[in-house]
């Protein structure tokens, strides 16, 4: 029985050891790639386009949770009326509570397509380099909220549209501009403007919003600037958990306080994860797309998934939270409290968290098991905001490879790779009148852009402004 067992085990690690070499042979054969695309030095037309953008960013449309300053919204348009007037001359301009439509009548209604990207952006807090609404030009970047998260994106399909009016250009299909201004909230306001598309029966062809970019260093060990098109986005929940008990006085504690229950409920979710990890086609096909830029370990694994696939699903979240949430839901705790007192036990203590839902385990199953955790606990679970996964746009249909094309005729020598949006955006909006959802705002987003996105010093370096032009124009020019 013994030499059976011993035998069996032999011949696993024969395989194994094949498998092992057989992947090592395909990484030596697959040449490595570099990514070479940079954005061009900043010019005069770059610095036109940096005044632009400034003017906008000078215009405060912070946003709150159901609370809308229209006044705000408006002093914004009244600007992008004075940026762009062919645009506010010849397109056919729909205000509703705020929410901007645009449409540009083409030569074609068949395949018409919605550039959209939003107004709003979040509160300004802390001490920043410059002043949080100031638009400045300084150090080859405009400085401010909202510069990189979006308005970046919105004068871009505002420039190329007034560019393209000035030649004279008809398009081939029909062309909207679409920008809410209750995006980072989740607000109501792209609902109507679909519900407005809706009314007037059309079905896009393709939608572009923000979400993906030309990140630089998209993941770890693989550098250079790369197109990532966020296909689908995750669900999204904010979620309060309460525990209840008859509080008292903290000279004599009792066991099982509300603090104490929530600690262990948190506890438990952070140390055995109750959900599952799956390798979805979207993914794979970004790590695939990835490995010959990648360094050698790395380059062996995401381009070998037939056989490392279950190794990166186990390491993956260790080493990359980013790469992690794009393999299972997640939970994030953020917020707490207890009594308001140091001497006082609390009769009441809360605990907020923000899920993020995986299609493979979605909003159902997923609030299903951390309300079963959470009754473990003595916890009571209010939702809000729940909203599940978006569908995935097909990255081997003709829309999503339209999409490409667009991306290497305006970017050359510019990777492209598809990838899963762990945010939200507007876009999933559209998935009942869309197939072909796309995100991606054609412009650099380098470490200080992305952790200035909801994070102090916003900028964008303006030298990608032109770039970004150029990108929506092709767009628009294309035939589809």
């Amino acid at each position: 029985m013994m030499k059976t067992i011993l035998s069996i085990i032999g011949i696993l690690l024969g395989i194994l050891l094949i498998c092992l070499c057989i992947a090592l042979v395909r990484t030596l054969l697959t040449p490595g790639k570099v990514s070479e695309y940079k954005a061009p030095e900043a010019d005069e037309r770059a610095m036109d386009y940096a005044k632009k953008l400034s003017a906008m960013v000078q215009c405060d449309t912070t946003s709150h949770d159901s609370v809308v300053d229209y006044e705000c919204f408006a002093k914004l348009h009244r600007v992008l009326e004075e940026l762009f007037p062919l645009v506010h001359e010849k397109l056919e301009r729909t205000d509703i509570d705020g929410n901007l439509l645009y449409y540009w009548k083409g030569e074609s209604s068949e395949k018409p397509i919605v550039l959209m990207s939003h107004q709003d952006v979040v509160p300004a807090e802390g001490e920043w380099i410059h002043e949080p609404f100031s638009g400045d030009i300084a150090d080859g970047k405009v400085w401010g909220r909202g510069t990189s998260d979006t308005k970046c994106s919105v004068f871009g399909f505002f420039q190329a549209v007034e560019e393209l009016l000035a030649e004279g250009l008809t398009p081939p299909q029909d062309i909207y501009l679409s920008s809410s201004c209750t995006e980072e909230w989740a607000g109501d306001g792209c609902p109507k403007l679909v519900a407005e598309l809706k009314r007037r029966g059309v079905k896009p062809y393709l939608v572009c919003d923000e979400g993906g970019g030309i990140i630089t260093d998209p993941v770890g060990g693989i550098h250079g600037n790369f197109a990532m098109v966020g296909v689908f986005e995750k669900g999204k929940a904010d979620l309060r958990f309460t525990a209840r008990s008859n509080g008292g006085h903290a000279s004599a504690p009792k066991a099982g306080s509300p603090i104490a229950r929530i600690a262990a409920f948190v506890n438990e979710m952070e140390t055995k994860d109750p959900f599952k990890r799956k390798m979805l086609p979207e993914v794979q096909s970004m790590f695939e797309t990835l490995a010959p830029y990648a360094s050698f370990p790395l380059k062996l694994v995401f381009g070998n998934m037939w056989l490392f696939k279950p190794v990166l699903l186990k390491v993956m979240p260790m080493f990359s939270a980013q790469g992690g949430a794009m393999l299972k839901t997640t939970i994030a705790f953020t917020m707490q409290k207890g009594s308001d007192a140091y001497n006082v036990m609390p009769q009441e203590a809360t605990l907020g968290a923000n899920m993020r839902f995986i299609p493979h385990q979605g909003m159902e199953e997923s609030l299903a098991i951390v309300k079963q955790k959470a009754e473990k606990h003595d916890l009571t679970v209010e939702v809000f905001h729940a909203s599940d996964y978006s569908k995935s746009t097909d990255i081997n249909g003709e829309g999503f490879r339209h999409f490409v094309r667009i991306i290497e005729e305006s970017f050359p020598k510019l990777p492209v790779s598809p990838y899963v949006m762990t945010g939200a955006t507007d876009a999933r909006c559209y998935q009942d009148i869309c197939a072909n959802i796309v995100r991606f705002a054609p412009v650099v987003y380098g470490p200080e852009q992305m952790a200035g996105m909801h994070g102090l010093n916003e900028t964008i370096e303006y030298n990608c402004l032109p770039g970004c032009v150029d990108f929506y124009k092709n767009l628009i020019r294309a035939k589809a």
